[in-house]
């Protein structure tokens, strides 16, 4: 048994004793009973200036190889989205890259014909974000000339998806949120771009407790009427919308939307502590899943998609409840702050060789917070070498100088 040293949140440390490790197996054939994307992080360059502000240098073979890990579980993956620290030290030059190597990738699985993911599509394989972060919002106008920055901001990020390849995910955006001045501005900017779509879209409705600056999006601070207009605008466009993802931390709001779709949209939840009830569903219908939690608990949340494919829905919850706690704590307030917890567990795991993340947003959580997301990643059996993790942990801890 390995065992280390962890601090108390009070002050001194206590002796913690790691479980062994669980095995999670890969799908044999891909997972149908429900669409599922992990939304993935990014891996800088060790040596690169990752620093705040600073143009953000990704090791691209260590951000491909994740992609790849995440398919190999057949999942998708949900790119270039606030996981990968779109609007939080990943700039639009870098996003650019990131979308087309990840097309390139997702077009090379496809060729592979793997047995978690035969048959599939780049689109099925993997969804991009699109938004408008390439503009300076303290140089975007106010009126109509905002409206118009934002419609060609939205084009031009648009267009780089759907040329790459991925399914596009229409972000929700800051630039927009700082000109519109009623619910009709919002309408009139996702109306105008879905009509130009050729292929259906995943809109993106994000909340505060991601982005404060996304308050009082779709016009109103009221969620009922700001999802009022929402639906309006998926109603009216229903045949160029794939699917809403929803990251409002908010269970019964998701399944009264969910309700309200029209026929053959689908809900992706984004919520990130509700997951486990809101995907397994409620007897007439589920959420399927586009969640920053699955880039950390994707072996498990793969192995519950393949019980609720073999009809074993009850060990399928309890595998997605087993992973709850930790779910919830990687994404305690601040919540957009949970990226660091993403990449911590990716270092743990051997996926990255230092725990870095571009911004210098490694520095996002506490010491005690991350030793606690080490506990409760073991806990559920998502620490795939504990030995590893145990040495990487350790160091860490050592080196800020908890035992010293």
């Amino acid at each position: 048994m390995t065992s280390l040293l962890l601090p108390n949140p009070d002050g001194g440390t206590r002796l913690y004793n790691m479980q062994p490790p669980t095995s999670w197996a890969r799908p044999t054939a891909p997972l149908t009973s429900r669409r599922a994307y992990a939304a993935a992080h990014v891996i800088p360059e060790a040596t690169a200036d990752n620093t705040p502000g600073a143009p953000a240098h990704l090791d691209w073979d260590a951000t491909m190889a994740y992609r790849h890990e995440l398919w190999s579980y057949g999942l998708g993956v949900a790119d270039a989205m606030d996981t990968a620290q779109r609007g939080m030290g990943l700039d639009w030059a870098a996003t650019q890259q990131l979308i087309k190597r990840t097309g390139v990738e997702a077009a090379s699985v496809v060729a592979s014909c793997n047995a978690a993911t035969a048959g599939k599509t780049v689109q099925d394989l993997v969804s991009c974000g699109a938004g408008t972060d390439q503009l300076d919002l303290g140089s975007v106008p106010d009126g109509p000339a905002g409206i118009k920055a934002v419609l060609d901001a939205y084009r031009e990020q648009i267009a780089v998806v759907s040329e790459a390849g991925p399914k596009v995910i229409i972000m929700a955006s800051r630039a927009l949120a700082k000109v519109a001045t009623s619910p009709e501005d919002y309408l009139h900017v996702y109306s105008t771009l879905l009509s130009e779509v050729d292929q259906p879209v995943i809109l993106h409705w994000l909340g505060r407790m991601f982005d404060p600056a996304l308050a009082g999006y779709w016009g109103s601070d009221d969620v009922a009427e700001a999802t009022e207009t929402f639906l309006g605008l998926i109603r009216a466009h229903a045949d160029k919308v794939d699917g809403v993802k929803v990251s409002l931390l908010d269970a019964s709001h998701e399944v009264a939307l969910r309700a309200a779709l029209p026929d053959g949209v689908r809900l992706y939840t984004g919520d990130d502590f509700n997951y486990p009830e809101l995907i397994d569903g409620d007897g007439a219908r589920h959420s399927d899943a586009l969640l920053g939690i699955f880039a950390a608990i994707y072996p498990a949340a793969s192995v519950a998609l393949q019980k609720y494919d073999a009809g074993d829905a009850a060990d399928a919850r309890a595998i997605l409840d087993s992973t709850r706690e930790l779910g919830k704590h990687i994404f305690s307030a601040p919540t957009f702050y949970y990226k660091t917890g993403i990449a911590f567990m990716s270092w743990l795991n051997g996926k990255q060789a230092g725990f870095q993340m571009v911004g210098g947003l490694h520095s996002g959580r506490s010491v005690v917070h991350l030793a606690r997301t080490f506990e409760l990643a073991d806990q559920a059996g998502l620490l795939r070498d504990p030995a590893l993790a145990a040495f990487r942990m350790s160091d860490y801890l050592r080196i800020n100088g908890v035992g010293a």
